[in-house]
């Protein structure tokens, strides 16, 4: 397990991302996919209002009400960490006092809790003053109906004025940030962004880990992939670079008996500010190269070379 730093949120190193459930994994396939998740000793959460209102005849927040209904089934809301986004959601964009409001009653009714364990500004919303934003967040937190904040898809610049904004109006303060981060898109990231992230020291919770399926290694030259994300993924063999990470990681992943997916999310974990990387499965035959991750440890001649690969 690993610590949310500047929290009391204690997580497993792998996230479990809610965006297929209600779109690629119906019900019965998402509380597999949760089960074998749990089983494993997971605990760790992520969904947003906005999962997935982009599927003809969705709203939004059916990912949320899926994991709602597994935990209130399995009854172990208690030990489950789950986090939510607010203000992506068709009808409700945005990071307003009221939208915040009302999203997070909304949220809350949905995964059947009391409590949101770790709330994300989905996106930045330059439109509304960070000390608006801050103080909903504050007040929610106060009340007990958030325990923890955390940003997404925020720069550098905005993510050290929004910690700014905190301390001085001693309201919650992020710690945590979601970002695209992985083996093929470590420029999103890397420099400014990490800088602020480990300066401040809130924990780094990446998404699309492995780059949209590429990193499983499923994707190869003349290999046709039957799946929604396939159109994602496939630029990625066009470059020298996602060629060049392929190779290196079936390399290490045959030294290690390992799926490439489990060789690219323990590379992340070897980040220092990294405390667990997000991943989704539409199966529960995909989640334990998921899992596994928590266990790899890569030698640092290994770390080395994913480096040189994805430079």
């Amino acid at each position: 397990m690993r610590r949310i730093d500047k929290s009391d949120l204690t997580v497993f190193p792998l996230c479990l991302g809610g965006n297929v459930f209600g779109w690629t994994a119906d019900r019965d396939a998402s509380f597999a996919v949760l089960d074998a998740y749990h089983e494993a000793g997971g605990n760790f959460v992520d969904t947003a209002d906005s999962y997935s209102a982009w599927i003809p005849g969705n709203r939004g927040g059916e990912s949320e009400t899926i994991i709602g209904e597994w935990m209130a089934e399995r009854g172990n809301r208690d030990s489950m960490v789950v986090g939510t986004k607010v203000g992506q959601q068709p009808g409700a964009k945005g990071l307003s006092a009221a939208n915040i409001r009302t999203s997070a009653e909304g949220s809350l009714r949905r995964l059947g809790t009391d409590r949101i364990d770790l709330y994300y500004a989905h996106s930045d919303d330059r439109d509304t003053p960070l000390e608006e934003t801050l103080t909903a967040f504050d007040d929610l937190v106060r009340e007990g109906k958030v325990r923890h904040i955390g940003a997404s898809n925020y720069d550098a610049d905005r993510l050290k004025e929004a910690l700014a904004v905190s301390e001085h109006l001693g309201l919650a303060r992020y710690v945590a940030l979601q970002q695209h981060y992985n083996l093929v898109e470590r420029d999103k990231y890397e420099g400014r962004l990490e800088e602020v992230v480990a300066r401040h020291g809130l924990s780094s919770v990446p998404y699309f880990a492995l780059a949209k399926g590429f990193l499983t290694g499923k994707y190869r030259p003349g290999v046709s992939v039957d799946s929604p994300r396939a159109g994602g993924a496939a630029p990625y063999l066009q470059t020298e670079r996602g060629r060049q990470v392929l190779e290196a990681l079936d390399k290490v992943a045959t030294a290690h008996g390992a799926e490439p997916a489990t060789v690219a999310l323990a590379w992340l974990l070897t980040r220092p500010t990294v405390a667990a990387p997000i991943a989704s499965a539409r199966t529960p035959e995909q989640v334990p190269a998921l899992v596994a991750a928590a266990d790899l440890v890569l030698a640092p001649e290994e770390v080395r070379l994913l480096d040189e690969a994805s430079a």
